[in-house]
């Protein structure tokens, strides 16, 4: 039975770190989880939509943390424009962040069309900046399209979009069905694809009438999760980590309509290596979570250490709390529950 592991500490490659106090409480907390690189997802209030507002989002990341490489990314939307996409380059931000219009969390700014932004993605691939895709279409009753079918009804648009723009590089992000991995796999090298921490041990029933568990896209049928943990296993370098960890306050979530989110920060290696050895695949970590995402993105880190993981009980905390002047907590994956691994602290 293995009892340790040495890696290198882990790149996200799909995170949301928010503003003002929840900001404040989750940045910090990256490095806690073994991460030393984030790609930083742009959906904020207002989203960021310029180059100026990115590079002053990335500062105020890097003075909460500056032991943690930010990449940056644009908001998808009629602002965008290819004048913007050559600026934002030279400024360093990586890629582009597309919304569906509606589908998640802060997406009503999101896009309904993706044939009016050619001439931005044309530019993207002539620079060599990253499209990402919240895979999803919106529901519609009348067209038979809901959250456990959404996904899939959105692959005709990666699989179009690849073919238009064949070198520019797409990731369908946090993947949740069978479908999309054989999509993902059936295309080219330009195509890359990220899955989380909570859609390697969710299914449908873990999230029906559980709120902390609701996240978008929804967590599918035991086949999808299979196929999920089936691709890390066979070592698919196209396939990465990106957690999605996106933490709301607990009275956001345990409502009617409850935000979609899953807040896993703070214990990211802990919770992978905890899953990874429930399915035998501890020694495909490594690659999944420390390589192949720079790999893809063709980034180089400064900020990597090493990371021991030790076979020990680790509880769970039961929140996280946050803010000052109006104090709140958020409500982390698997509250209350204890993990299997965690990081060496000696």
């Amino acid at each position: 039975m293995q009892k340790s592991l040495i890696l290198p500490s882990a790149s996200d490659f799909h995170i949301h770190l928010r503003q003002d106090d929840l900001m404040n409480m989750v940045v910090p907390r990256i490095a806690e989880g073994g991460i030393s690189l984030c790609y930083v997802m742009p959906n904020l209030k207002p989203p960021i939509t310029s180059t100026e507002q990115a590079l002053a989002y990335k500062d105020k990341l890097e003075k909460l943390e500056p032991n943690v490489t930010f990449l940056m990314s644009l908001y998808l939307s009629p602002d965008l424009t290819p004048e913007e996409i050559r600026k934002a380059k030279a400024a360093g931000i990586v890629g582009v962040k597309s919304y569906p219009r509606g589908v998640t969390t802060n997406s009503d700014s999101g896009i309904e069309s993706y044939t009016v932004y050619y001439p931005v993605f044309k530019t993207m691939e002539e620079v060599g900046m990253v499209l990402n895709l919240h895979g999803e279409i919106p529901s519609d009753i009348e067209q038979d399209i809901c959250v456990m079918n959404a996904e899939e009804k959105f692959l005709i648009h990666l699989k179009q979009l690849h073919n238009d723009f064949p070198k520019l590089k797409i990731v369908l992000e946090h993947a949740t069905t069978k479908a999309a991995v054989e999509m993902v796999k059936s295309l080219g090298d330009t195509i890359g694809c990220t899955i989380t921490i909570h859609h390697l041990q969710l299914i449908v029933d873990d999230w029906a009438g559980q709120c902390h568990n609701f996240c978008k896209p929804v967590a599918k049928f035991p086949h999808d999760r299979k196929a999920l943990r089936d691709v890390i296993l066979e070592g698919h370098p196209r396939f990465f980590l990106g957690t999605d960890s996106a933490p709301h306050p607990a009275h956001l979530k345990e409502c009617a309509q409850s935000c979609a989110g899953v807040f896993t920060t703070p214990l990211t290696l802990p919770y992978l290596a905890t899953i990874f050895d429930s399915f035998n695949a501890l020694p495909m970590l490594k690659s999944f979570a420390c390589e192949n995402g720079k790999k893809f993105y063709s980034v180089k880190e400064e900020k990597c250490r090493e990371i021991k993981l030790i076979k020990e009980t680790l509880p769970v905390p039961n929140s996280y709390p946050f803010g000052d002047t109006q104090p709140g907590i958020v409500i982390p994956f698997w509250s209350g529950k204890t993990l299997t691994w965690k990081i060496d602290q000696s």
